[in-house]
This record gives structure tokens, sequence and C-alpha cells, in this order.
């Protein structure tokens, strides 16, 4: 597949295109990934940082993070697309009528943009008459987590941090900083250029491990789904260089 698909309208008119977002939006997490990996090393091997190089590291993590969020949404929303709008024209015969039923069936649902993210990939795998993904599927539920890491840094709401037990400021009640630290604590390595009497999230969290977690979760979805749809992913041609470090 091209990476932009193209498509001659007539001889005497221009050449129209379907761009291809998704493929954009992994390239930048893995790049950004690698940036902070980078940047973590060099602390590792010198014990020495710039605060210029931890802003830079911060801007790399949490856009690398943001990014394969994207990266999920734009993929299965240029899916419908190319399904609701009859787009077949780079993809083989077989692939055709799958698009074609997809879009088919989907003619009358309404507010797929307003479908939480997850629900769309079952939903089209449910009109592809493909297995579903498991709920307990490890994979499954990281995307779930990292879309609420995701929701926490765009929709942010300033709490206060419990950085030592004992008594806290307000009341007592869970905040969600400390619910994502208890789905995230133990799913990769912590970010080293954090003081050891921070918190876990975020000063703890957001390092390299985090960024590469959600890279690679993401792409293990997105490669599951196209396989149960024996479709070509849209980044495959790509996929040697979304390395993490």
């Amino acid at each position: 597949m091209n990476k932009i698909p193209l498509e001659t309208i007539d001889d005497e008119s221009a050449i129209r295109f379907r761009d291809c977002f998704s493929v954009r939006y992994i390239q930048s997490a893995a790049v950004l990934c690698r940036l902070g990996y980078r940047i973590e090393k060099d602390f590792l091997e010198s014990g020495e940082i710039s605060e210029e190089a931890r802003i830079r590291h911060e801007a790399f993590i949490l856009n690398s993070i943001l990014s394969s969020v994207a990266f999920l949404e734009s993929t299965i929303n240029e899916l419908y697309s190319d399904a609701a709008d009859n787009a077949y024209f780079f993809y083989d015969e077989k692939n055709e009528a799958l698009l074609k039923t997809i879009g088919e069936k989907w003619k009358n649902e309404k507010n797929f943009d307003r479908a939480p993210m997850v629900n769309k990939y079952q939903k089209i795998l449910m009109i592809a008459e493909k297995p579903l993904f498991d709920e307990d599927n490890p994979v499954f539920s990281n995307i779930r987590i990292l879309i609420e890491i995701r929701n926490y840094l765009m929709h942010y709401k300033r709490e206060w941090i419990v950085v030592q037990h004992g008594e806290t400021p307000g009341d007592n009640e869970e905040t969600l900083g400390e619910k994502l630290e208890k789905m995230l604590r133990h799913k990769f390595v912590e970010n080293p250029l954090a003081h050891k009497n921070r918190p876990f999230f975020p000063d703890k969290c957001f390092g390299h491990g985090c960024a590469e977690w959600a890279v690679v979760n993401s792409l293990s979805c997105t490669d599951e789904f196209f396989e149960k749809l024996e479709l070509p992913a849209p980044y495959d041609w790509i996929k040697n260089e979304l390395l993490t470090r």
C-alpha cells in the first residue's frame, strides 16, 4: 500500500488522495520514544543532566504517549472512513468485499465519532463476523489503561499528590493519580530521572519505560486487529522503522 493512496478522477482533473495520519502518529511516537531513551541512557552513564535535557525528556515522553493513542484513534477512524466512503481502490478484491460489508452494515449506525475508541474496534470486528478482543487480553486491557493516561493528560485537573502517608490535605478519597499508579506500577521500568522521594505517578511513571509500553501495546493491538480482519495494516511498510530505543 502506498503511504498516500492516490486515485485519478479523470484525464483532465487533478489527482486526489487520502492521507494516512495513523502512520504519521506511530512514527512520531516511536521517534519521540527513542529520543527520550537517549537522554535517560546519557544520564545513567554520566550521572548528570541539564535542566534543558530534563524539559526535552518530558516533552518527548509525554508526546510519545499522546501520539500512541492518536495512532489508535486515527487507525480505526481511517478504516471506517474507507468503508463509509467506498474508498476501495487501494485494496484487493477480497479486502474490498470486507470493507463494503462494513460500510453497508454501518449505514444505519449513528454517532460513530462519539463512540469510545475500544468500542469502535470491537464493533468493526463484530460487523466483519470476526472474533472480538477478549476483555482479559493483556494487550487490550493495557490499551484501556493507556486511554486513561491520555484522558488524564488531555483533561487534566489539579489534585493533591500524596508524597508520604499520614495526614493529607482535603479528603482521603483515592485520586485519579493513585488509581493509575495501582494499574501501572509494575508495567514498565520507572523513569530514572525522577527523584527517589517523588511519587510514582506522575514523576516516576513518565519515562522511556512508559512511552515504550505505549508504543509496543498500541502496535500489538492493531497488529491483532488487522490479523483478525485479514487486512493489511497501513503501517506494514514502515514496521521495521518503529524501534523504541
